[in-house]
């Protein structure tokens, strides 16, 4: 039975007597269409809300068929993914609303430091608001927490549909939040001027940025400014000024970039390797009809607040976990070093690059792990616009190695970081991790307390750190599917027109292997591959691939290598394989 104020997403439909229905995208429910504000069309993805003392009806249409939002919806479906929450969630959701503990007489009262929050433009879920202060010769650094774990308890409907979730999942332009948004976006977020319960993470830091003296409380905080990326880098390149000049927050804006820089240095003296990757993420549309390609540009500013975030990450595991007790029960976001195998493939590759271009083994070649670290090689490739290809084709290669990082039970390295533990504080309503993990560390700071149950904890550990691994996982297909849904537009629009009047486009190989290349676009910068079977099939010839990976060979002779500047076009689409077929036109490689 439905009830009162449940929503849920549906698709219109026609039923066997040929009448409008709108069948829910994720449960078997399905509502007859007797009216609606709007005229619909079969194929529209809808939100039906239940009201009260009637029937079911549409209260918006969220989609058009054959639309960019519209294929968004049906990822959703494919992945179980539901935008709405279950009743027994909202009723939890709704009651913390009306009694949200910001009463607590163990909440210190930090309302008098001039808290902001710096997010993209469009976020309303924020995680963490920062203050910076001058300390001696040092630096105060607060950074604090939404307090989800304060509302969000295991035992509850809120933990158990949090639990399922894993995560909150992103789409362009649109999200389907772990936490219902009453909370992620109202209660818990930390909206400006808004008093907020938060988790602050304090660190004294020294003039170099090493931290001195680290402690986390519960507090009372109120958020002074909603700040964008943008808006703070503008602030910094107009000199420290502008509208964020003059303002209880300013210091610690201008703070923020000497900690910044400073702790950005303190990741080049752990031998972090920094990559200079070009990459596009992809929006929709104003209406969301269709896809946009957007070129990633991150500003320094996002730069700096990255250092904040991982400094509090790292400084949070170290005091989870040392020592270890046993009512905590920590979780660890591992990254393993690559082998000394995989080490020495990477070597060879590049060995044989260089010698298929004929570069110069001081500039390119890498002297191995043993003499070399890869840190310092990646840092010391030429920059020039005209090496831009083959420097980003040689950071490929030293990306990929090893394996993606994950979470965990047992401590252990963070390769990509340089650190030797790393955890997870800094996203406490979008992922179950964060709020297990903020649970674990209030635990550790009160100690053990009556009713606790380590047996039962450390069964929940391993069932978050499952769910976290899980959503991580499809995140990053999520991702792909996006990817692949925009290429399908992009590259659709080439097939309207004649071959020879096709538009050439321009790119790099970035990866050779022995079934594809792998090339990125020039504009925009988006990833695909070029498949073998195609190319001997345009050419009635085998393939001829490079032992190392570093080389491709076509029946007539011709070569395409790491590095290339590729110019292609788009010959067909392969239903059956769900392939692009593209025809190489040219590839040339850097001049030695």
């Amino acid at each position: 039975m439905t009830t009162t104020g449940e929503r849920w997403i549906a698709q219109v439909q026609r039923d066997e007597q040929g009448r409008l229905v709108a069948r829910a995208r994720y449960v078997a429910r399905e509502v007859l269409v007797l009216d609606a504000a709007e005229p619909l069309e079969v194929g529209a993805t809808v939100e039906v809300c239940a009201s009260e003392g009637g029937a079911p009806g549409i209260a918006e249409v969220l989609a058009r068929p054959g639309t960019a939002r519209g294929a968004l919806y049906g990822l959703m479906e494919e992945h179980h993914l539901k935008p709405t929450f279950p009743r027994a969630v909202i009723d939890e959701a709704e009651a913390l609303v009306a009694n949200p503990g910001l009463d607590d007489p163990a909440l210190e009262d930090w309302t008098g430091l001039p808290f902001v929050t710096i997010d993209n433009v469009g976020s309303r879920d924020l995680d963490q608001a920062l203050v910076l202060e001058r300390d001696g010769d040092g630096y105060r650094f607060c950074y604090a927490l939404a307090d989800a774990s304060y509302y969000v308890r295991p035992g509850t409907e809120l933990f158990r549909e949090a639990l399922a979730r894993g995560s909150s999942y992103y789409f362009p332009g649109m999200s389907v939040p772990m936490l219902p948004r009453a909370l992620s976006e109202g209660l818990v977020s930390l909206n400006e001027g808004k008093l907020r319960r938060a988790l602050v993470f304090e660190a004294r830091l020294d003039a170099k940025g090493a931290p001195r003296e680290v402690r986390f409380v519960r507090a009372l905080i109120r958020s002074r400014r909603k700040l964008t990326y943008d808006g703070v880098q503008a602030f910094h390149d107009a000199g420290c000024a502008g509208e964020l000049a003059d303002q209880p927050f300013t210091e610690s804006l201008r703070l923020m970039r000497e900690l910044g820089e400073l702790l950005m240095a303190r990741a080049d003296e752990r031998n972090v390797i920094r990559f200079d990757r070009t990459s596009a993420h992809i929006e929709l549309t104003e209406g969301g009809e269709r896809f946009h390609p957007v070129l990633d540009r991150r500003n320094a500013v996002e730069r700096w607040n990255e250092q904040l975030s991982l400094l509090c990450n790292m400084e949070g595991s170290r005091l989870l976990s040392a020592p270890q007790e046993a009512h905590v029960q920590p979780i660890f976001k591992v990254h393993p070093r690559p082998s000394e195998s995989q080490l020495e493939k990477l070597k060879a590759r590049l060995d044989a690059l260089v010698e298929v271009l004929g570069l110069d083994p001081a500039v390119w070649g890498w002297r191995g792990s043993g003499e070399e670290l890869l840190a310092d090689y990646i840092a010391r490739l030429p920059r020039a616009a005209e090496t831009k290809r083959l420097r980003a084709a040689v950071e490929r290669q030293a990306m990929l190695l090893g394996s993606a990082s994950s979470f965990s039970l047992e401590k252990g390295p963070h390769y990509g970081l340089a650190a030797d533990e790393y955890g997870r504080f800094s996203s406490p309503m979008r992922e179950i991790v964060g709020i297990f993990t903020h649970k674990e560390l209030i635990e550790k700071l009160t100690g053990p307390q009556p009713g606790d149950d380590n047996a039962r904890d450390e069964a929940l550990r391993e069932q978050v750190i499952e769910a976290g691994n899980r959503a991580r996982s499809l995140q990053r297909r999520i991702e792909r599917q996006v990817h692949k849904l925009a290429l399908d537009q992009w590259f659709a629009a080439d097939l309207e027109r004649p071959l020879e009047e096709r538009p050439v486009h321009e790119g790099t190989v970035l990866g050779v292997r022995s079934s594809r290349l792998y090339v990125q676009l020039d504009d925009p910068p988006l990833e695909f591959k070029i498949y073998t079977a195609h190319l001997e099939q345009l050419d009635s010839a085998e393939v001829q691939v490079h032992p190392a990976r570093v080389q491709l060979t076509r029946g007539a002779g011709e070569t395409m290598r790491l590095g290339d500047h590729i110019r292609l076009r788009v010959v067909e689409y392969d239903a059956d394989r769900d392939h692009w077929c593209f025809e190489p036109l040219s590839s040339e490689p850097l001049e030695a």
